[in-house]
């Protein structure tokens, strides 16, 4: 599993955006928020995907093994975890977002809620 900065997910959102339909162009990857419903309506990433961590196991057949997946929680740990067990079922581009929301909060996005 690959560890991505605030930033460097920022800058990999941009250049997805970018060149939208471009074959060139850098593929959007899936943000699977892994915190609870309540820390989600607080603040996220705009167009994650929320998957508690506790659901994962059961919804896993959601997701797309070969996609780029950045598993986002609130400091980094759980979506850490939650990566490795992707990992282990065969999910093979999975990125840790490090410091997580707060993280994004600090570095990219100053103005998002912070809990």
């Amino acid at each position: 599993m690959q560890q991505l900065s605030a930033t460097q997910l920022a800058a990999w959102l941009a250049a997805s955006r970018s060149s939208p339909g471009d074959d060139e162009g850098e593929s959007p990857p899936l943000l699977l928020d892994v915190r609870e419903p309540w820390e989600f309506e607080l603040c996220h990433l705009e167009g994650s995907l929320l998957l508690p961590m506790q659901t994962l196991p059961a919804r896993i057949n959601e997701l797309e093994p070969d996609a780029d997946i950045v598993v986002i929680c609130h400091h980094g740990v759980r979506s850490r975890q939650v990566g490795s067990f992707l990992e282990r079922q065969g999910f093979n581009s999975i990125y840790n977002l490090t410091g997580g929301v707060d993280a994004w909060a600090n570095d990219v996005e100053p103005a998002m809620h912070k809990y």
